[in-house]
């Protein structure tokens, strides 16, 4: 009897281990972008083109203009984004997270260091897209504000994931002060920041001196929020 309750009582640890797998397998996202329109966002910053254009979003540059961002219209603190995107060679791009854009000029404090924010300037943590030779791409990168916070110099497999003229994944994760990503499922960047625990995802076109247009897509933009 005693092994015959022993025996029903794995059965229902491995049964219950088991679900909590697939849970954990079928991760429940909703989507940021519908696909067919820019419901749900908001251009700040410069006068980078975003359209919408076989159901991806498409940021291409213009000469002259700031870096543009494209902003959710609400703030998230802790969730998992994925995304992918496909950028021109000689582009720089980036997603924002966790940001902000103040009405007025503001200067905040740091460690002891203030910092000087100017009206409608978009900062905070930006997870860069970094198609150089540098290949930082997954690496994350303080807008407006601190610069580099997780660079990938020491992080060759991250490097070598980026995929040139390809479609690209990322994964980012924050959770409280923890924000970590992954490019086409390699680890990046694994950053303990408790600067801003909350603000809008941006999608960024940098600034360019070239002439020639170039581009950024991006598909697939969804969300998990944690509680």
């Amino acid at each position: 009897m005693l092994r015959l309750s022993l025996r029903l009582l794995a059965l229902v640890a491995l049964v219950n281990f088991a679900g909590l797998a697939t849970a954990a397998d079928k991760e429940e996202f909703r989507p940021l972008f519908d696909g067919k329109s820019l419901d749900g966002w908001v251009q700040r910053g410069g006068k980078a083109k975003y359209e919408v254009k076989d159901g991806e979003i498409v940021g291409t540059s213009v000469l002259g203009t700031p870096n543009s961002f494209l902003c959710t219209d609400r703030d998230y603190g802790d969730f998992i984004l994925e995304v992918e995107f496909k950028v021109h060679p000689g582009m720089n791009s980036g997603i924002q997270i966790r940001s902000q854009c103040f009405e007025e000029d503001k200067t905040i404090e740091h460690n002891g260091k203030q910092i000087k924010i100017a009206a409608g300037r978009v900062h905070g943590y930006q997870v860069e897209i970094d198609p150089s030779d540098r290949a930082w791409s997954g690496g994350i990168y303080d807008e407006g504000r601190r610069g580099w916070l997780n660079d990938l110099k020491d992080n060759k497999e991250a490097r070598q994931a980026f995929k040139q003229n390809e479609w690209n994944k990322y994964r980012v994760e924050c959770k409280g002060d923890s924000i970590k990503t992954w490019i086409n499922g390699v680890p990046a960047a694994d950053l303990k920041d408790s600067m801003t625990p909350s603000g809008f995802i941006s999608l960024q076109v940098h600034s360019t001196k070239k002439e020639e247009p170039m581009q950024v897509r991006w598909r697939n933009v969804r969300i998990i929020e944690l509680k």
